[in-house]
């Protein structure tokens, strides 16, 4: 309760009762910058999944014959979710920089479902609806299998302790990047399906993924200017902008299948150097 002072003018009685009901506010209900950029993200997940809908799934039920359009819908709704992976990787920065909020993670896991979770399942199957070769029950159990893997990848990374510096199964964000640039690449219907299956086994695998934090980091928000610029120039039918989009692509999947490898790699490797440790061991 604010005591008001008969001298005190009404204006300054006004601003302290703001004050109080501030300090009064749970916690819990208040949003740090951090946050901020969360709900960023999740709004970008949204979008693409609205462009993907309205440029890509209506037309085509519809039987319209803009392809243009489509293009326009489809680079779109990539770019928001390239764009929805800055928000997630600034979030984080933003949050061991400044403070963020106590229900920070949640908000982070949420939008992470929508945005690395929904829209490209999403775009996966819409793409079984409107490409030639697709089949569209087949797609529509590969955008289930894509969503289920984001779920369980997010719930586990939210109860697991993992060594500083490390994700566990490929993160979201990228696992989400590398589906949609797997279905870019407009290759046949079979290699596209185990493709994608494939990225979401990925993603709830123990392999160990390098956080994006320093050079790593400006590394990967480099990549992502360069893949709007991709889709922008592929979008507007630039000369070159279609194979320049599959060399983008490409690049991307092969990323996303190179780094298993080199993690493995490491395991094998720091594995031969324990046993090699415990030998010198026993026998001195």
């Amino acid at each position: 309760m604010t005591v008001i002072d008969p001298d005190t003018p009404a204006g300054w009685a006004a601003e302290a009762e703001k004050e109080d009901e501030a300090e009064d506010m749970p916690l819990s209900m208040r949003l740090s910058i951090a946050d901020t950029l969360t709900l960023g993200n999740a709004t970008c997940g949204f979008m693409a999944v609205y462009f993907t809908t309205t440029g890509i799934l209506i037309p085509h039920l519809t039987g319209s014959e803009e392809t243009g359009m489509a293009r326009h819908s489809a680079a779109t709704a990539v770019i928001l979710m390239l764009c929805a992976a800055v928000f997630d990787l600034f979030d984080g920065l933003v949050a061991r920089k400044l403070r963020s909020s106590p229900m920070g993670a949640e908000l982070d896991n949420l939008s992470d479902l929508i945005s690395f979770g929904l829209a490209p399942a999403y775009f996966v199957l819409v793409y079984g609806m409107v490409a030639d070769d697709a089949h569209q029950r087949v797609s529509a159990l590969a955008a289930i299998v894509v969503l289920l893997a984001v779920v369980l990848r997010l719930a586990r990374f939210s109860c697991v302790t993992l060594k500083d510096g490390m994700f566990q199964g490929m993160p979201s964000p990228f696992g989400a990047l590398t589906v949609v640039s797997i279905v870019l690449l407009e290759l046949p219907f079979v290699p596209t399906l185990l493709a994608i299956i494939g990225v979401a086994w990925l993603m709830v695998s123990r392999v160990e993924y390098p956080k994006p934090r320093g050079v790593l980091a400006v590394a990967m928000l480099s990549w992502i200017v360069a893949a709007m610029g991709l889709l922008a120039a592929w979008a507007f039918d630039a000369p070159g902008g279609q194979l320049l989009l599959q060399t983008g692509c490409a690049l991307q999947v092969v990323t996303g299948a190179v780094i298993p490898l080199f993690a493995t790699a490491r395991r094998v490797n720091t594995f031969r150097d324990n046993r090699r440790e415990a030998r010198a061991a026993q026998h001195p």
